[in-house]
């Protein structure tokens, strides 16, 4: 039943991955969350497990999505090659700062987050992209990155909810950026996912399954079915507008903040 949850999860993962461009983090951390709960874990490291190991299987399910995406010519190399260096950096440190924060709040800030992107998404979904814009210069690129992979740690996503509005900003269309920060989840998946399981075996003692704050059986299943349904999702994102594509967006993640909200104002009242 174990492994069958997780085979779940990886196949909504890996289509919210291909069609967003997050990853699929935002869905599988609330979920893993729920499980991990149910499974008996420490509290204190359930949020932690949740995080490391969602950055883990976004490793998978960045390579099945950006090979969609990368098919249809959609993704800038270019730009990943220059955000690529802070990605990495900024990631690791990110997943040092996680380790320091409680379950708590860490539940308040991801809701927060996830509720301040929605809002920024539907505010601009009918504005047309001033493809007029350009990019900032590589360095400012990188340093962007490095910010991006910082908070992407944090949360335990594929830098989607970053990146792609970062992008949208500076006149990338909706399409390619989702697919570049299909590309920029790797990075930001692999410096991640080592983060966790190194700063989580300094942390406490050995968490049964584990390797640091990285579930085993819970990468292996998510990552198996979400390598499958990321191309679905990729394939789904080029059928839809621009606009209808960032208003799915925001509705994902205003019910994930109001969830992680919901959880970490009752864990801090009880």
């Amino acid at each position: 039943m174990e492994l069958i949850i997780y085979l779940a999860i990886g196949a909504i993962a890996g289509f919210a991955a291909g069609l967003f461009g997050v990853g699929g983090g935002l869905i599988i951390v609330p979920i893993l969350y729920v499980v991990f709960t149910q499974m008996g874990y420490d509290p204190n490291v359930v949020m932690h497990m949740a995080l490391g190991t969602s950055l883990a299987t976004i490793m998978v399910t960045s390579i099945s999505s950006v090979t969609a995406h990368h098919k249809k010519g959609a993704v800038l190399w270019s730009v990943f090659k220059n955000l690529a260096p802070g990605l990495i950096l900024g990631s690791f440190l990110g997943a040092g700062i996680a380790g320091l924060l409680s379950g708590n709040n860490l539940q308040l800030i991801i809701g927060a987050f996830a509720l301040w992107v929605a809002y920024r998404m539907l505010r601009t979904a009918n504005v047309q992209v001033d493809e007029s814009k350009r990019l900032p210069s590589a360095v400012a690129q990188t340093l962007a990155g490095g910010g991006i992979g910082v908070a992407s740690a944090i949360f335990g996503i594929g830098g989607g909810s970053l990146t792609v509005p970062y992008l949208n900003k500076n006149g990338v269309v909706m399409q390619k950026a989702v697919a570049t920060s299909a590309a920029c989840g790797l990075p930001i998946a692999i410096a991640g996912a080592l983060g966790f399981m190194y700063f989580g075996a300094k942390a406490q003692a050995p968490i049964e399954n584990a390797i640091g704050y990285v579930h085993i059986y819970a990468f292996i299943g998510i990552s198996v079915m979400s390598f499958i349904t990321a191309k679905f999702g990729a394939k789904v994102a080029h059928a839809l507008s621009p606009a209808r594509l960032k208003q799915c967006f925001a509705g994902l993640l205003s019910s994930v903040g109001l969830y992680f909200i919901y959880q970490g104002m009752i864990a801090f009242w009880v």
